[in-house]
């Protein structure tokens, strides 16, 4: 690993080289000063770029400009397998925005349709919560939302079922669902 680490402030665009042992504490831009511990996220909605410190991310950051929430993508995070057990607990008690995917692993379309779900997870972590309920193992929730054809995405918001899709539908179709919920939080 190299001794320095390589920063571009966002303020005036001076490259910073940072000492290894000094990048642990909040770094500065020698030339304006900014600090460089900031991250530009663009708006889905507005496309306006926003400003923030790293530790903000977690903290469910909204756009300056259009006040719609800012959508952070993470690697690896999956979906949350449900139950018919867990289903209250990781779905009705949940304060973001859930959506459940209700599959069976005999079923090719919820195969195809499987990444698209991983994606969903990642790309929209802080704004909706993804679960997968498999109907086979789980017939009480299923047979309790009416599950009779599968793949089908429920959305829920403060816990209350407010739209369901029925079939494998392309991500942007889902993702213009998603931003619905998420905007109306």
């Amino acid at each position: 690993m190299p001794d320095n680490i390589i920063i571009r402030c966002l303020n005036c665009g001076t490259k910073n080289r940072i000492p290894q042992q000094k990048f642990q504490r909040r770094p500065t831009c020698g030339n304006c000063h900014a600090p460089l511990d900031e991250l530009i996220i663009r708006c889905l909605k507005c496309g306006t770029k926003n400003r923030m410190p790293e530790e903000r991310l977690n903290s469910k950051p909204l756009c300056g400009k259009c006040g719609e929430p800012l959508i952070i993508a993470k690697q690896n995070i999956k979906p949350v397998d449900v139950t018919d057990d867990s289903f209250a607990r990781e779905v009705l008690t949940t304060e973001t925005s859930v959506l459940v995917d209700c599959w069976a692993p005999w079923c090719g379309p919820c195969r195809s349709l499987a990444p698209v779900i991983d994606e969903l997870a990642s790309d929209y972590v802080n704004g909706v919560k993804v679960v997968k309920l498999n109907v086979d193992e789980n017939p009480g929730i299923a047979s309790q939302y009416g599950i009779r054809s599968i793949p089908t995405l429920l959305f829920f918001r403060d816990g209350r079922l407010v739209e369901r899709l029925v079939g494998a539908l392309p991500k942007q179709e889902i993702e213009k669902h998603l931003l619905a919920i998420i905007k109306t939080n």
